[in-house]
Parts: C-alpha cells; structure tokens; sequence
C-alpha cells in the first residue's frame, strides 16, 4: 500500500467508526458520515485491489446489487418518477456496496473496535436521550405512552431500538467476562428498548436471547434442542408482550378482519387490509419503486378515508412493500439476498450475521426498514462486520495452519 492509500485508507476507516459512532443519534449527522465514507472507500482505489479470500463471502452483495437493479428498472412503469427517483436515491448504498462486498475493506478494519464502539455509543445515547425527555415531560400521560410518543421526534424508534439490540450483542461479545460491566450494559440498553414501545423489539429480544442460548449449546444439541428454545422464547416475548401497556393500543377483533378499512384505530392493519385488496394489481411485477404511497392512497380513498389518503403511509412491512413495489418476482430476489447473508459468512461472521439478520426480519414484519436512511445505514455497517469477520477468520485459521505445519 502506497502512502496515498495509506493516509485515505486510515481517513476511511475513521469515517466508517464515525458512522457506527452516529447509528443512534438523528440520521441527518448519519446520512453525511456515510456519504463521505463510501466516497473515501473509491478514492481509496480498493476496487483495484486483490479480492477478498473468503469464497463465496461477496455473494449476498451482489444479489442486493441486483435487487437495487430492479428497483432501478421498475422506473420504466412507475407513475410518478419523482418518487422512483426518491427511492433510488435512498437505496443507493444497496448499489455501492456491492464493490465493497467484492474487495472488501482495507487493513486497519478491526472488529473488536467496531463492537467496542457499537457498544459504547448504544449505551451512551440512552442517558442523554432521557434527559432530554425528562425536560419534556408531560405528568398527563404514563411513562411508556410519553416515550412512545416523544423519542420518534428525536429518533425513530424503530431505528432506536436496532442499534440498541446491536449494541446488546455486541456487549455480550465483548464484555462476556466483566459481569458487572455486562449488567450495566444491558440493564441500561434493555431499559431503552422498554420505554420506547416497541413492541417488535421486545419480540426481537426474547428471539435473540433465544438464538445466543442455542450457540451457548454444544454443537451435537444445537439441532436437538434448538427449535424448542427458540419457541420457548418466543412465548416468553409473546407473555411480555401481553403485558405491555402499548398492547392496549392494538384491537384485536381487527386481526380476524384485515380487509376491514373502516377501523381507524390499527393504522398498520388498515394499511395491510389496503394493499391486500387488489393483489393482482402488483404480482407480476410490481407498481414501481416508490409508488407504494400513491398505490395505498387510491385505495383508501376509494373507501372514503381521506385521513389515510393524504398520510402518504407506506407499507408498514419491508417485505409486503418489496411485492407492492417491485413484484413476486423482485420480493423473491429480496429473500434471496438476505437468505444468502449468513450462509455465505464464515466463522464469527456466520453467528453475527444469524443474529442480525433476525433482528432485522423481525422488524421488517411490522415496518419498513429501508424506509428511512437510519435503516439502511446500520443494515449496510451490519453488511461491512459480517464482511471483515469471515474475512479475518480465514486469515487466523491460515495461519492456525501454518503454524500447525
């Protein structure tokens, strides 16, 4: 490496602990970091470089590269191109990094840190979120109501509570053996995620907790014993869910009727019962990317609920909306990319990447996750660590080899 790549080289991975650093906090300081790192990754003139060794690592790349082709193609039948170029304009980083997943990152990357500040920022942000709260307390709503309410102004807190989970992971990785320090974490953390009213992120926790309790197992019983604490943890999620005061908020009657648009008060259920009632609309190949709004407005005008026509609502599930927007077809291409991620990842990036892609399925159930940049953002950070791990695995189990020899 030359002294030009050596001085950007540093500068790029310092913007990309920059972007892991800012995950948490408001996505305009966010959409800046990560702008100006993957401009750094090209003057660095990686994709001049020598592939990644691990075979088979940059695949998932490339099928998310090709989801964001057909996304680019569904333009052609979009009816309005503002939008489509909104959307493209959003999902670009699926576009970039497929470089990235090909040549993959320069030398100073360092796992460790990555988690260190994953970590660490996860954990700051919660006081300072608080605090900012408290001055704004209103003493008529509960304590769960007001920062449901309130930490969306500040952060979404579907995004919140992503990189909160993250940061959980990444503390159980690190801090495994400073129990006190683990506590703190998690205690902490966890807390966050409680009283932002997120109720797919305490489902994610207990799915997650699930999963690290089945690697905990030797690997004759992971199998054996798998499914059933998986289920385990996902009644546990289920119980706690009962118990949550936003629960109260969700009708259940409305679930036996999704196509029931007449019930105003389950905004996701009327949004569903919308874009189910004409499949045969979008199947074959799609309304176009970012056309979901407009698509859902007709249909809720259609059945007089002005309020809703004029939202501008989205899908409200990543995956109902890839069908919506881009066919059976492209949703299809969708799974298969994110299908591909943990199979294609070797050795500590394989755990990471099963954990991250449930706390991301998860959530996609209820949301839409690349909606907004935040998601994006800290899908693409999630990409760039399984990326370096499985790489970094190959490079010690090399050397375990030689030295064996």
């Amino acid at each position: 490496m030359n002294r030009y790549q050596d001085i950007v080289g540093r500068i790029n991975y310092g913007l990309f602990l920059t972007v892991v650093a800012l995950l948490p906090y408001p996505q305009i300081f966010l959409r800046y970091a990560c702008v100006l790192w993957i401009i750094s990754w090209y003057l660095e003139g990686r994709w001049l470089g020598e592939r990644l060794k691990g075979k088979g690592v940059y695949i998932p790349f490339l099928l998310f590269g090709l989801w964001y082709a057909w996304h680019a193609l569904s333009g052609l039948w979009a009816d309005d191109p503002t939008a489509w170029a909104m959307q493209m304009e959003r999902y670009m980083a699926f576009g970039l990094m497929v470089p990235v997943g090909i040549w993959g990152v320069n030398r100073y990357y360092k796992p460790e840190t990555t988690l260190r500040v994953l970590a660490v920022t996860a954990w700051i942000v919660v006081p300072i979120y608080l605090l900012i709260l408290i001055f704004q307390w209103d003493h008529q709503t509960g304590l769960v109501d007001f920062m449901a309410e309130n930490i969306s102004h500040i952060k979404h807190r579907l995004f919140l509570c992503t990189v909160e989970l993250a940061g959980i992971l990444a503390a159980i990785k690190l801090w495994k053996h400073r129990p006190f320090l683990l506590s703190g974490a998690l205690l902490t953390m966890m807390t966050m995620v409680v009283l932002s009213g997120s109720r797919q992120a305490i489902l994610t926790v207990a799915s997650v907790g699930a999963l690290l309790l089945i690697y905990a197992l030797p690997k004759p019983y992971r199998l054996r014993y798998g499914v059933g604490i998986l289920l385990i943890g996902l009644m546990m999620g289920v119980g706690i869910l009962s118990l949550h005061p936003r629960m109260q908020e969700l009708g259940f009657n409305g679930l036996t009727n999704m196509r029931e648009l007449s019930y105003y008060h389950d905004l996701r259920l009327n949004v569903w019962g919308a874009a189910l009632q004409s499949p045969s609309d979008y199947l074959a190949y799609g309304v176009g990317g970012g056309q979901s709004p407009h698509y859902l407005a007709q249909h809720f005008q259609e059945a007089q609920m002005p309020y809703y026509a004029q939202a501008g609502l989205h899908a409200h599930n990543q995956y109902l909306e890839e069908m919506m927007e881009i066919g059976l077809p492209g949703l299809l291409l969708f799974l298969l990319a994110w299908c591909t991620v943990p199979f294609c990842a070797r050795g500590e990036g394989r755990r990471t990447a099963w954990l991250f892609t449930t706390v991301f399925a998860i959530s996609m159930l209820t949301d839409c996750m690349f909606g907004k940049f935040d998601g994006i953002a800290i899908w693409a950070t999630v990409l760039v660590l399984i990326l370096f791990q499985s790489d970094t695995e190959g490079d010690e189990q090399s050397s375990r080899d030689a030295e064996t020899h």
